[in-house]
This record gives C-alpha cells, structure tokens and sequence, in this order.
C-alpha cells in the first residue's frame, strides 16, 4: 500500500512540474527576461484607433520614442511592462512594410518594423486592446504603414476591435 502511495505521490508531483514548465501562448515573458512568446507573425487589424499592426495572437504592438532605429532602450523594468516581441525563425511578411530583427542588449531577438524594435504592453490582457497607447507621452501603436499612430485614446483606454 505504501508503495503505491509513494508512486501516486511521485506521479502528481511530476505532473505539477509538467504543467508549470509548459508552454503557455497566452504569457507575456519567458526565462530571456520579457521577451513576448507571440511573434510568429504580425498582421493588421481594426481597432478604435484604425486599422493597426498586432502580434500573432491579435495583441496590439507599440513602439518607444527613446527607442532609435535598430536599438531597443526599454530595458529592466520597462521591459517588464513592455515585453520585446520575440523574433521567431524567420521574419514575418507585410506588404509596404520594412520588418527586420534587431540584437538585444541580452542576446535575444526582437521583431522591429521600420528599424524600430516593437513591444506589447503588459496592461492589454486580451487581444485588440491599446491601454498602452499614448502612455506616457512615448508609447504608440503601429499603423498598417509601419509608423506610429498618435491619436490620443479613447477615454475608456480599451479600444478593442
């Protein structure tokens, strides 16, 4: 009985670790310190805001005016709030639009569009939300053109599509 406790018992444990360790497409940050799980493709969608550049899971993409091109600035708690949208194996594909990889500070790899690097923001919980926009004067959502949109947001922050 014992030993059938004990293998029970090993079992659930190493399922608990399983699942902690599993690939979770909805996180926002992974071991590379915020670094979006997202990319695999970029696309246009509508939102309150016009027609704007999202990630592969529909989350709206900005971009940082202390940002230059082909260097991201936003690091360490910036980072936090505003995880780089991760390069994957091969670059994404839009029509009118110059999108490249740029080098981290860390190694890693980030998407940019137009030379700059391109983030999501920590605050937009689901898909086709722009509560990043305007944020601080500095932050702004890319349009289908590739360049940064500065309408002003709507007041309830929450433009969805």
């Amino acid at each position: 009985m014992r030993r059938v406790a004990a293998v029970v018992g090993v079992v659930v444990l190493g399922l608990g670790a399983l699942t902690a360790c599993g690939d979770d497409k909805g996180a926002d940050s992974n071991a590379s310190g915020g670094t979006s799980q997202s990319a695999d493709q970029l696309k246009v969608a509508d939102s309150g805001l016009g027609k704007i550049l999202v990630d592969g899971n529909g989350r709206t993409v900005y971009v940082f005016d202390k940002d230059t091109a082909g260097k991201s600035n936003c690091e360490g708690d910036c980072q936090a709030k505003w995880p780089a949208v991760a390069a994957g194996d091969s670059t994404p594909k839009l029509d009118g639009v110059e999108v490249s990889t740029i080098t981290r500070s860390d190694g890693s790899k980030q998407l940019a569009v137009g030379g700059l690097p391109i983030y999501l923001f920590a605050s937009d919980s689901k898909a086709g939300e722009t509560k990043g926009q305007a944020v601080g004067g500095v932050w702004w959502v890319v349009g289908p053109d590739g360049k940064k949109i500065t309408t002003q947001p709507s007041a309830d922050g929450n433009s969805g599509y």
